[in-house]
C-alpha cells in the first residue's frame, strides 16, 4: 500500500495517524487577536485565573471585537498554519455557540440551548479554512481537538499523556488535558498498526502473514494498556467540565433545535456531528483489516458509524476506502483458512479480543463518565449513548464466534477456555442491555455488572 497524505497527516508505517511533525502551538503574528482570544478563553487559564468561559456572556462579548481574518485565511497555503487556524476557529465556534448551554448546565444540571447564529467574523474565515482542508466547519478530532492540538512539555520526552499539553482548551483543567491527550498517547503506537495492516495486504508467504497479524494483535494490546489509563488521566466526575463544548449540532436537537446559521456564508442553517472518540482511526482500521466490518448489523446505528467516516481528513477516508476494497477481494480469514494457517487464526482471535476490550472499555467509560453524570441521552457525536457501542460490540462477538468454528480443526485450540471467556462477554452485554430496556435504569447497577462478570476495565 502507499502513503496517504494531505501534508499534515501521512498514513504510513512511520507516522501512523499522528501529524508528520508537532502541530503549531501558536498562530502566526498576523492572527494575534485570534490567538489572544484562544488564550483568554478557557474556564481556567494557564496562570490559574478564570478565563472568559468562566463568566456568562463574557466570551460572546469578547468575540465581537475579533477581526474578520477572511482575506488573510484565503491566501494561506501552509498546511500547518491552516490546521492551526482550523483548530482556533473550531474552538471559538464551539465556545461561542455552546457557552449558554454550559452555563445553563451549571445552574440547572441540564444543557440549555446553544446560540443559533455564528457571527460573520467567525463563520466566514472558519468556513474558508475548512474548505481549504476539505473538512466540515465544526470542531473535529483530527485537526482541532486531539491529534492537531498537542505539544510536548519536555521536547526530548515521549508522547505519553503526562508529557503533553493542549494548544487550545475549553476548561483548561487537568481532566480535560488527560482526557484528550491520552488519545494522542494511544496513537503514538499507530505506526505499528499501519505496518501490520500493510503486511496483511502485501505478504508473500504465510509466515509473513502470521507475523503481520501478530503485530496487529500486540499493537492493539499495547494500545489497550494505554487506553486504560483514562481512569487516572481524567476523573469521571469532571467530564462535564468540558463535555458540552465538544457537542455537535447534528443529532443534538435539544441543544441546537434549529441547526446553526453561519452568518455571511449560507442562508440556511447547517448541522454537523460533534467531536468524538469515534472519529479516531484505530478501531475502524482494525475492523476493516480483520474482517469485523463484515459483521456490522444492518441498522441505523451502523449508518451513524459510517456517517462518521466523513468526519475525517480525506487522506484517512481514502486509506479506509482502499483498505476496504483490498480486504473485500479476499478477507483476512479467507487468506488464513485457505492455507490452514491456524497460528495466524489464533493471532486473529487475539486481534478480535483486543478490539472487544477496546470497545467494552469504551462502553464502560460511557457508563461511568456519561450515564452516571447526566441523563442527557445523546453522545457528543449525536448518537444514542445506550445503544451505540453495544451495536459494535455485537459485531466483534459475531466475528469471534465464526472464527472459533474454523479453529475447531486445530488440535491445539483450547476451545473450552475460549468458550468460557466468550460466554461471559455475551452474558455481560445481554444483561446490560436487559437493564437498559427499562426507562428508569440504574447506571450504577449496569456498571457493577462489569465486576460481577470479571470484565472490569481497571
Amino acid at each position: 500500500m502507499k502513503a496517504y497524505t494531505d501534508g499534515f497527516f501521512s498514513i504510513d508505517p512511520n507516522h501512523g495517524f499522528l501529524p508528520i511533525k508537532e502541530p503549531l502551538l501558536h498562530l502566526p503574528v498576523a492572527y494575534q487577536e485570534l490567538q489572544q482570544l484562544i488564550d483568554e478563553m478557557p474556564i481556567q487559564k494557564a496562570n490559574g485565573i478564570p478565563g472568559l468561559l468562566a463568566k456568562e456572556c463574557a466570551f460572546e462579548e469578547a468575540s465581537k471585537a475579533l477581526p474578520n481574518y477572511l482575506n488573510s485565511v484565503v491566501k494561506e497555503k501552509d498546511t500547518f498554519v491552516l490546521a492551526a487556524l482550523f483548530r482556533s476557529y473550531a474552538f471559538v465556534a464551539s465556545a461561542y455557540t455552546l457557552a449558554p448551554a454550559h452555563h445553563q448546565f451549571l445552574a440547572t444540571g441540564k444543557y440549555g440551548n446553544a446560540h443559533s447564529i455564528l457571527p460573520k467574523n467567525i463563520a466566514q474565515p472558519f468556513v474558508a479554512v475548512a474548505e481549504k482542508l476539505n473538512v466540515f466547519p465544526w470542531l473535529d478530532y483530527h485537526y482541532a481537538y486531539s491529534l492537531g492540538n498537542y505539544q510536548k512539555i519536555d521536547k526530548q520526552g515521549s508522547l505519553e499523556w503526562t508529557n503533553l499539553s493542549m494548544a487550545a482548551k475549553f476548561s483548561g483543567m487537568d481532566d480535560e488535558r488527560g482526557f484528550i491527550m491520552l488519545h494522542v498517547d494511544i496513537n503514538q503506537y499507530s505506526p505499528d498498526l499501519i505496518k501490520a495492516v500493510f503486511g496483511v495486504v502485501s505478504y508473500t508467504n504465510q509466515n509473513e502473514l502470521s507475523d503481520a497479524v501478530a503485530l496487529m494483535a500486540n499493537t492493539l494490546k499495547h494500545m489497550n494498556t494505554r487506553r486504560k489509563l483514562m481512569w487516572k488521566a481524567s476523573r469521571w466526575k469532571h467530564y462535564n467540565d468540558f463535555r458540552v463544548f465538544i457537542m455537535g449540532i447534528k443529532g443534538n436537537d435539544d441543544i441546537f433545535p434549529n441547526g446553526l446559521l453561519y452568518e455571511g456564508v449560507w442562508d440556511e442553517p447547517h448541522a454537523y456531528r460533534g467531536q468524538t472518540g469515534a472519529q479516531d482511526n484505530i478501531i475502524p482500521t482494525a475492523d476493516i483489516a480483520s474482517g469485523v466490518i463484515q459483521y456490522y448489523p444492518d441498522n441505523q446505528l451502523t449508518k451513524y458509524l459510517m456517517d462518521l467516516r466523513q468526519y475525517r481528513p480525506k487522506c484517512v477516508q481514502q486509506f479506509f476506502e482502499e483498505l476496504a476494497e483490498e480486504m473485500h477481494q479476499k478477507s483476512l480469514v479467507e487468506r488464513l483458512k485457505e492455507n490452514n494457517n491456524f497460528e495466524g487464526m489464533k493471532q486473529l482471535m487475539q486481534v478480535y479480543e483486543e478490539i472487544y476490550f477496546f470497545r467494552n472499555g469504551h462502553w464502560q467509560f460511557v457508563q461511568k463518565y456519561i450515564m452516571q453524570n447526566t441523563a442527557y441521552p445523546k453522545a457528543t457525536g449525536g448518537t444514542p449513548i445506550t445503544s451505540w457501542i453495544p451495536n459494535q460490540i455485537k459485531a466483534v462477538l459475531k466475528a469471534m464466534h465464526v472464527l472459533s468454528i474454523s479453529l475447531e480443526k486445530d488440535p491445539n485450540w483450547d476451545k473450552n477456555s475460549w468458550q468460557e471467556s466468550y460466554n461471559r462477554k455475551v452474558e455481560l452485554l445481554n444483561n446490560q442491555l436487559k437493564m437498559l430496556s427499562i426507562d428508569s435504569y440504574n447506571p450504577k447497577k449496569i456498571f457493577s455488572l462489569n465486576k460481577k462478570f470479571n470484565m472490569l476495565d481497571y
